[in-house]
């Protein structure tokens, strides 16, 4: 088989996976937290963070604090960074052969300029490249989840709260193993997965961001064999919570990621619940209880001119599915480390931005999906008038009743509804005339006479109350 001929892209600005490419605009304000330059600059404020609260505790002899425009000049490191300062890390790290190494030389190179070059020394004391990197990675986890996110998350779960609200009414035909089943409402199946993803939400917004600040292998001994008289851990301690994280007191040189574990897996599971959400919705399109409302212009197949497609919840599936590969991958692998430290877990943090771009990704698309359906009341109407057997389940239940209470003639009720109703279509009539016949009680056969499949749903709509609680 030949070779198909083609032109090298290689050396062109091209992305080689989909969220940097076609998705671009979806996931873009993770950038911002997630990506190299991200954690590069992430790393720039850690590093200098440091600093300053060594020198605010006057921690080392000879040391004391840094004045407000020293601060103030050492933090703009931070808020100026970016694709000079890129590339500028880039060409250090060329020479360092050594990413953290290189971030510290690039702050180095900036204390003359700020009146400190005294303090050279002080950027990176006492730090292994892992005290630096778990804080890092923390700070840009916290902000990805607590500032995009979630915000698109929870936006997405009040959208589908809403269409609840809006179709708590409408009576619905339940399908269990695909089959005709007790009615319900529109409304309250879509609460029941707007209160399933709600309660992930909710876990994942009480995530703990874990940080160590503690050395080569987590025992402080450079820190007291170079200042033994200072309480390290108590340093420690106090500079992890100020990045507003939680200080974890034990570990090896790394810090553990438990916490992200925890965190992946519950984005997962929301994942997974959402997954759940498209192939209801698109189960319901398919069935006509849903209408999209088509895009102008837009083209559903390149032959059949009639087709709206679901293509919203297709891509969303797929996201999803990809996402949770990558989330359940860190979950599992993160938490293990040979000894005190080997570098499984560098690499697979590098693909953190990536699980979460394609949970992000998802979210928009079911957004985008929702926002283009029309409930087909009719439908659903029609649906329940054709299958009016599933009131089988209130006669039955309500000879029961009656025979408690001491009616004779009703032995058996669910083998003479199953008689009645099983493998075949009964209509209302039918239905009313074998209701009337069965000798209940004047007040409970009044009941059954007026039920319907339209009306048979219980308390199904009072029950969206719950998304309000």
């Amino acid at each position: 088989m030949s070779e198909i001929a083609r032109t090298s892209l290689a050396n062109e600005p091209l992305a080689l996976g989909a969220l940097d490419g076609r998705y671009r605009s979806a996931v873009a304000p993770l950038v911002d937290y997630l990506s190299e330059a991200a954690l590069n600059r992430d790393r720039i404020h850690v590093e200098i963070e440091w600093l300053i609260h060594l020198t605010d505790n006057s921690v080392l002899p000879g040391t004391s604090p840094l004045t407000a425009e020293q601060k103030a000049a050492l933090r703009k490191i931070v808020t100026d960074f970016n694709a000079d300062s890129v590339k500028e890390l880039a060409e250090i790290e060329a020479v360092t052969v050594h990413d953290v190494k290189a971030v510290e030389y690039y702050i180095a190179n900036r204390l003359e300029g700020i009146g400190i070059e005294q303090l050279k020394p002080l950027v990176h004391f006492g730090c292994t490249s892992e005290d630096i990197n778990n804080l890092s990675y923390a700070v840009g986890v916290q902000g990805a989840v607590a500032r995009v996110w979630l915000p698109a998350a929870r936006d997405l779960v009040a959208q589908l709260g809403k269409m609840a609200e809006e179709s708590r009414e409408v009576p619905m035909l339940s399908r269990t193993h695909g089959q005709p089943a007790t009615p319900t409402t529109l409304g309250k199946e879509l609460a029941v997965l707007a209160w399933r993803l709600t309660r992930q939400l909710d876990r994942i917004a009480k995530t703990e961001y874990l940080g160590k600040i503690n050395g080569a292998t987590g025992t402080y001994a450079a820190h007291y064999a170079s200042v033994p008289g200072a309480d390290w851990q108590q340093i420690s301690r106090g500079f992890v919570e100020h990045l507003g994280l939680t200080w974890n007191p034990l570990t090896t040189q790394i810090e553990s990621h438990d916490w992200q574990a925890e965190l992946y897996a519950d984005i997962a599971r929301f994942n997974r619940i959402l997954h759940n959400l498209c192939t209801d919705i698109w189960s319901y399109i398919s069935i006509g209880y849903f209408a999209q409302i088509p895009v102008a212009g837009a083209t559903g197949s390149s032959t059949m001119p009639h087709k709206v497609n679901p293509i919203r919840f297709e891509n969303a599936e797929a996201n999803l599915e990809i996402s949770n590969g990558i989330l359940d991958t860190l979950a599992s692998t993160l938490v293990t480390s040979r000894w005190q430290r080997d570098l499984t877990d560098s690499s697979g943090q590098r693909n953190i931005g990536t699980g979460i771009g394609h949970s992000l990704l998802a979210i928009s698309n079911v957004a985008k999906g929702l926002d283009r359906l029309d409930v087909a009341e009719a439908v659903l109407a029609e649906d329940l008038d054709h299958n009016w057997e599933v009131l089988a389940e209130a006669i039955q239940m309500v000879m029961r009743a009656e025979s408690i209470a001491g009616v004779e003639g009703m032995d058996n009720p669910y083998e003479r509804l199953k008689d009645l109703t099983r493998g075949q279509r009964v209509d209302a009539a039918r239905l009313k005339e074998f209701v009337g016949e069965l000798g209940l009680s004047a007040e409970a056969e009044q009941r059954l006479q007026s039920l319907t499949p339209h009306t048979y749903n219980g308390i199904a709509s009072q029950l969206v109350d719950h998304l309000k609680k």
